[in-house]
């Protein structure tokens, strides 16, 4: 079944995950015998790419070139299956130079995902960016947080398992929100205190416990800017995987117009009406920068402005 349509990056993935083949070691063997398996390796966090003529693509390799790296301890997660074909992800960090030694030498270049995204189709993206999370999550719990003890990675990347207590840990997603406030044919942005002057975009900030999504868009909203919303209404997800987030696009009525920023997540925060707006999406605006179009952000207000008419 095809993924509902989606216009935010990240948010095409088109596998299969077949989760009920995670525990069966034995299938998972056979498909990492299987010639027909594809198999994509990350350095640090970031995947091999390989250019071609007509621009750049994933970097996926058949099993039978990384034999060494798939006998050893290296992490290996199942991504899911398309058109019968099994895909794997294969974290090579602890190669001192892959692009120039060893089995991959030669064969690409181990790029920024976010960098390279926008030049790859979006399925591809996709994939990646779930690769990209369940590497990073591996990466960052070789211990157990119950005991310290050194854990284990098991169900084909989805789990690992403390060696010492047996606790079970999974990879998590961080939901975070984003959310456009609007007041009188106007939207409300901030800048962050690192981002260049000019450049701002929708307010955001992570779910806490015991929160629903539009308590959290109003609460960090008003944290923010001191502007009261309501009225929020979800628009669209996207997977973010740095590390492992889900932004919640909302989209909000502001119930107040005066601004305070927190000067600590904000810098700035300005109200900006749709002619200005507009200018920024197209480039051509001297005052005004906004979130790519990879970006959630970047989506929310291309919707504000074609809801104008």
């Amino acid at each position: 079944m095809s993924p509902p349509r989606n216009p935010n990056g990240f948010a095409h993935n088109p596998l299969d995950r077949s989760a009920h083949h995670r525990t069966d070691p034995d299938w998972i063997a056979q498909r990492l015998g299987d010639p027909s398996s594809l198999v994509v390796p990350f350095w640090r966090a970031m995947p091999l790419i390989v250019k071609l003529p007509d621009g750049r693509d994933t970097g996926w390799l058949r099993p039978s070139l990384l034999p060494s790296a798939l006998a050893g301890e290296a992490t290996l997660v199942f991504l899911g299956v398309e058109k019968d074909i099994a895909y794997f992800a294969l974290d090579v960090s602890d190669m001192a130079d892959p692009e120039r030694e060893g089995p991959l030498a030669g064969l690409g270049r181990f790029e920024e995902l976010r960098a390279i995204a926008p030049e790859l189709h979006r399925a591809e993206a996709s994939i990646l960016a779930q690769a990209k999370s369940l590497i990073d999550w591996h990466a960052r719990h070789r211990f157990c947080a119950q005991c310290g003890a050194r854990t284990v990675l098991a169900d084909a990347g989805y789990k690992r398992t403390c060696s010492a207590c047996e606790a079970q840990h999974f990879p998590r997603t961080d939901p975070v929100v984003i959310t456009l406030a609007t007041r009188e044919g106007r939207c409300l942005l901030g800048r962050g205190p690192k981002w260049p002057d000019g450049f701002f975009s929708a307010l955001a900030g992570f779910v806490e416990p015991g929160e629903t999504i539009e308590q959290a868009a109003a609460r960090e909203i008003f944290e923010e800017t001191q502007v009261r919303v309501e009225n929020v209404r979800i628009f669209a997800s996207q997977p973010w995987p740095y590390p492992s987030s889900l932004m919640i696009g909302c989209f909000a009525e502001a119930a107040s117009e005066a601004i305070t920023v927190d000067g600590i997540e904000i810098a700035e925060a300005r109200w900006f009406d749709r002619a200005s707006v507009a200018a920024a999406l197209e480039g051509r605006s001297d005052v005004l920068r906004t979130p790519p179009p990879l970006a959630i952000a970047h989506q929310l207000l291309r919707v504000w402005i074609a809801e104008a008419g």
